[in-house]
């Protein structure tokens, strides 16, 4: 694989955006570096510079979901970004999911299709989502995008 082609997706398998993210970068015809994060979690530095190449703050890929962002109190604003990153470190299930980096950009891919605005390749056929929902037609066009 071309490094203009180099693709890597932080991914859960458990989870069905992770999931179908997974399988559009597979419907360009790109078999990425999948990293299970949770079995093999970026370090500081890391998943620091993940963040910052999406753009978000680091509250912005806080996990929600699950009672861990409520047992820890993590909404308290009193976490200061450098905590919530030792949280994120220390209970990688906090790190939302999945953050794909390819030579187009970074970007947490919620929904699933934001995968496609940095894909260095095009789709190569039609795509559903795993509830059926269609993301790209036969032609390899997103689906209800103008």
């Amino acid at each position: 694989m071309s490094t203009e082609d180099r693709v890597t997706i932080y991914h859960n398998p458990a989870c069905g955006t992770s999931r179908n993210t997974l399988a559009l970068i597979r419907n360009a015809g790109i078999e990425p570096e999948v990293v299970e994060y949770l079995k093999t979690p970026p370090d500081r530095g890391t998943l620091a510079a993940l963040i910052a190449a999406a753009g978000l703050p680091v509250r912005g890929v806080l996990r929600r979901k699950g009672s861990l962002y409520e047992e820890l109190g993590l909404e308290d604003p009193k976490w200061s970004d450098a905590e919530l990153l030792d949280f994120m470190l220390a209970h990688p299930i906090l790190i939302e999911r999945p953050l794909v980096v390819s030579p187009l950009g970074t970007r947490l891919c919620r929904p699933s299709e934001t995968v496609l605005d940095i894909l260095p390749r095009p789709q190569q056929g039609a795509f559903a989502k795993e509830d059926g929902e269609p993301v790209v037609d036969a032609e390899g066009r997103r689906v209800g995008r103008d």
